[in-house]
């Protein structure tokens, strides 16, 4: 039994590890190399087969319970974040026309460390300094990675990580 949840598990992860990496190359060979100009489509694609996928493994395979919204606020909050995620994946897909996929990833690694940061600032609370520390050497890597375009990368980075951290936050 505990062999078969294992099995599960792995392909669970390999399956989602899997849809990412394809959709992020197919967007990008539609949006770069295909010269396909409508990159709010493909994100309304990609949200409704998110959204009809969920459905399916919810309600058709039980794989976790329904669950129903208890509150107007509970509503909002969920609003706000499907909202922030849309938008984050409009501009994911905008960034790949122009991006090469190595750097649009490289970009997403430094999610956590705007993340610590702009929680600090928003609700004050302090994290280990030694989680600051080990964020630093991710976001120096792809500085240097960057290859020197350093107003470029700034600015990406300062949207990016704005763009992810209230992601996140919310």
């Amino acid at each position: 039994m505990k062999t078969n949840s294992r099995f599960f598990t792995i392909g669970l992860v390999a399956s989602w590890y899997s849809s990412n990496i394809g959709v992020l190359l197919l967007n990008k060979y539609l949006l770069s190399n295909y010269g396909f100009k409508y990159p709010i489509f493909l994100t309304m694609c990609h949200m409704t087969a998110c959204s009809l996928l969920s459905y399916i493994a919810i309600a058709w395979m039980k794989m976790v319970p329904m669950q129903t919204i208890r509150s107007r606020v509970q509503f909002l909050k969920i609003s706000a974040l499907s909202l922030v995620f849309c938008v984050s994946v409009v501009f994911g897909n905008i960034s790949l026309r122009y991006l090469p996929v190595s750097f649009n990833q490289a970009i997403g690694a430094t999610t956590p460390f705007f993340t610590a940061v702009f929680a600090y600032l928003m609700t004050l609370k302090r994290e280990a300094w030694l989680t600051y520390l080990t964020l630093v050497p991710v976001v120096t890597g792809v500085i240097i990675a960057s290859g020197g375009k350093e107003i470029f990368i700034a600015l990406l980075m300062l949207s990016s990580g704005i763009r992810t951290s209230t992601e996140k936050l919310l």
